[in-house]
């Protein structure tokens, strides 16, 4: 049986499936579990994965190919299905389920056991004599916290010898070191100074009465004269003042929360968590995974895998909703046995701290992609702000040029990833009528280049958009709309408005326009898209229009019709070349005698 048959088999299967909650387990033809999901309607669910692939990611069309048969599980009840189809995940291990490596191990903070004790991030604790500090999950936390402790009290990171006076490098002289080296600071004071930033790492900040003590210290250094010291202690203060001032951005209203956000590029995924205890920032987790196209998609899986593994907090804030948001609150209230909350923050602190996770994710994701994190936020916005529950990875753009109907061209231009593919863009003549109209002329390029990826050759249409924008409004989209219907294809289809100084000015859908302005990002992403398409279309209609112009006066040649002038025009590319050519040159070209005869006689002429 070919794939084909494989195929149209199993999709006659999934048809015949109840309209049912439950689950569904993919086999291959070794009979293993190669994915567990779950449906509010199994067949619904089941037959999209033997439908059109176009819609699917490269990691679901992979899947499918290995699927064999499928079974089912019908329950009574969608959580019924969550709760099952959880159970099943953590059993079978499924290859193409949301698997959470966690090769992780701990972390500490080393007080280092020396006449000059050090602050350092390590990996290992050692029987050294040293004091230690933690285990902490993440490294992030322990680098992130010994760094800050050390630049607020001045604490230095080399390894030399403080007993014997030397040269102080260049972190003393930039001030963020106050320089045991240069013997400018007392054993006992330096002692002093370590105890406080052990201190401080402990607490998250020093407490008042410590505060209190600093300032006194200070002004009791300062009436005995010794205004380095006080200088230190000042310095000291106005640290920790300013760290407690950048900590109020990052404090959480709940006393234990996690933050959750997603960054997409492609079908490559950056999840990050932060963890907040006590209200603090406490750690920082963040995960890699692929093959699905939407936040959604990855939320009702990501969530169930993380939380079998890792304490529930009470309150759970992400940056976007999903379908099973309500049934997996559920679940989770169930598993810690008190009530588990998931919210999208829409204002205030909240909404903040989860747009600074995701600024992370962002980040992060870019740094893996090894690119600018501007062109992976831009996309994560754009896709915001049309309502797309996926990140477009391929966008194309298509736009109509002509004089008053004549040398009818169009274009369409390709941008991966945020960035312009010119070895993909196209270039289209309108074949289908004469005279001016740019409803027609999109219908007829987009069809064209549908077509081609069904039966065409040319690889530069082989695979598809996830987004499409035309250069105009309702009109232009009504134009294109049915060819999606046609094709059966599912692709995000929008125009671009420009306003009377012919700038880009909103979005069209169906129904409304949505402003882009206040999205400086965005607004400047869809400028260059729309600025490019419209550049190679008048560019091109140009080109054609100087071709025609010179055919026009090529014709004016005894012997030498419209046919003709077409080919000496393809032959020679220019009137220098074709003024310029011999006999041979001319015959070569496949011109007969006669004419080519005329024609260096006209030109001599």
């Amino acid at each position: 049986m070919d794939s084909n048959d494989k195929i149209r088999n199993l999709k006659d299967k999934a048809n015949r499936l109840p309209l049912t909650p439950g689950v569904y387990l993919m086999k291959n033809n070794n009979g293993e579990i190669i994915y567990v999901g779950k449906a509010k309607a199994l067949k619904n669910r089941v037959t999209q994965y033997f439908g059109n692939s176009s819609a699917h990611t490269a990691k679901v069309i992979k899947m499918v190919q290995n699927v064999d048969t499928f079974e089912t599980i019908i329950c009574d009840t969608e959580y019924e299905a969550l709760m099952l189809e959880n159970s099943l995940i953590k059993q079978h291990q499924p290859k193409y389920n949301i698997l959470l490596k966690d090769d992780k191990g701990y972390h500490y903070i080393k007080v280092t056991n020396e006449r000059w004790p050090r602050i350092e991030a390590v990996k290992n604790k050692s029987d050294d004599g040293s004091e230690y500090l933690g285990p902490y999950y993440s490294f992030y936390v322990v680098d992130k916290t010994v760094n800050e402790a050390n630049k607020i009290f001045k604490l230095p990171d080399c390894s030399r010898c403080f007993d014997k006076p030397s040269k102080p490098c260049l972190n003393y002289h930039i001030g963020i070191c106050s320089a045991p080296c240069k013997a400018n600071m007392k054993h006992n004071e330096y002692i002093e100074t370590i105890n406080s930033a052990v201190n401080y790492i402990k607490n998250g900040d020093v407490g008042e009465n410590d505060a209190v003590l600093l300032r006194k210290k200070m002004e009791k250094a300062s009436e005995n004269l010794d205004f380095e010291y006080a200088a230190r202690l000042r310095d000291r203060i106005a640290a920790i003042e300013k760290s407690r001032q950048k900590q109020k951005v990052i404090i959480s209203s709940y006393d234990r929360e996690d933050i959750i956000s997603t960054a997409l590029a492609g079908e490559l995924a950056c999840v990050t968590v932060f963890c907040f205890v006590g209200g603090h920032l406490s750690d920082k987790k963040q995960f890699f995974l692929e093959g699905e196209k939407s936040k959604e998609a990855y939320y009702s899986e990501f969530i169930r895998q993380y939380y079998n593994n890792n304490d529930i907090p009470p309150h759970i804030a992400i940056d976007t909703d999903f379908d099973d948001r309500v049934l997996i609150e559920t679940w989770l209230t169930e598993l810690k046995g008190k009530k588990v909350e998931i919210a999208v923050p829409q204002r205030s602190t909240q909404k903040q701290l989860v747009e600074m996770c995701l600024s992370n994710s962002v980040q992060a994701l870019a740094d893996k992609l090894n690119r600018k994190s501007r062109e992976t936020s831009v996309l994560n916005e754009l896709a915001k702000l049309l309502g797309l529950n996926f990140v477009p990875r391929r966008i194309e753009s298509y736009d109509i040029s002509n004089t008053a109907g004549s040398e009818n061209v169009g274009s369409m231009v390709v941008f991966i990833d945020g960035r312009p593919a010119k070895n993909l863009y196209r270039k289209f003549k309108i074949k289908g009528f004469v005279g001016q109209d740019d409803f027609r002329s999109l219908n007829e390029i987009i069809d064209r280049r549908f077509n081609e990826y069904l039966i065409g050759e040319d690889e530069s249409f082989k695979q598809l958009p996830n987004l499409i924008l035309l250069d105009g409004g309702k009109g232009q989209l009504k134009s294109v709309l049915p060819l999606l219907d046609k094709y059966n294809l599912d692709i995000a289809l929008f125009g671009l408005v420009k306003d009377a100084k012919h700038r880009t000015r909103a979005v069209a859908t169906e129904d409304k326009d949505i402003e882009i302005k206040a999205n400086r990002a965005v607004f400047t992403f869809l400028t260059s898209i729309q600025d490019e398409v419209h550049r190679v279309a008048i560019g091109y209609h140009h080109q054609r229009s100087r071709k025609s112009t010179l055919a026009l006066e090529l014709t004016k040649i005894e012997g030498v019709g419209e046919a003709t002038a077409k080919k000496l025009i393809k032959t020679f590319k220019s009137v220098k070349k074709i003024k310029t050519a011999s006999l041979d040159e001319l015959m070569a070209g496949g011109i007969s005698k006669r004419v080519s005869e005329n024609i260096i006689k006209f030109f001599s002429e």
